[in-house]
């Protein structure tokens, strides 16, 4: 039985590894990005987070980023804080997680990020869309698919 169990039940549906893609777009649905994606999610059982995860990024020109995301149980919600980014997650209903959060190179105030991951009923694909503020004005959207490979 993991923490999370009884108050962010949905959690354990995304442990696992998922591939798909991320395309950015600007505020008018232009691309301005593309690339694939591997994310791998697990609960540490070393003590030094409730959950992780690695996100790997992958472009077409062979460029490749990888980012880890350790996250710590707090009351209903997840919160990370690292050296990259500050927010937290909590689960709305069965299916459906809300992301906060900041990249801290751009922490000012009206500078966030809102995502929101919907699960399918077989818990087998997931959509997520992600919302960029600067100034409290939308200047990006994130439109994210996957699929759980393992």
């Amino acid at each position: 039985m993991n923490a999370w169990d009884e108050t962010f039940p949905i959690l354990n549906k995304h442990i696992g590894e998922w591939e798909g893609e991320y395309v950015h777009l600007d505020p008018d649905g232009n691309e301005i990005d593309r690339h694939a994606s591997h994310l791998k999610m697990w609960a540490p059982t070393d003590g030094s987070a409730d959950i992780k995860q690695i996100n790997t990024y992958t472009w077409a020109d062979g460029r490749q980023h990888a980012f880890e995301f350790p996250g710590t149980l707090d009351g209903e919600k997840v919160r990370f804080d690292d050296d990259r980014i500050a927010g937290y997650m909590y689960q709305t209903d069965e299916r459906t997680i809300m992301l906060t959060w900041t990249y801290k190179e751009l922490l000012k105030e009206g500078n966030y990020l809102y995502e929101l991951i919907q699960l399918s009923s077989d818990g087998q694909q997931k959509v997520r869309t992600w919302h960029w503020m600067e100034d409290d004005r939308l200047v990006k959207r994130t439109v994210i698919r996957e699929k759980k490979i393992a």
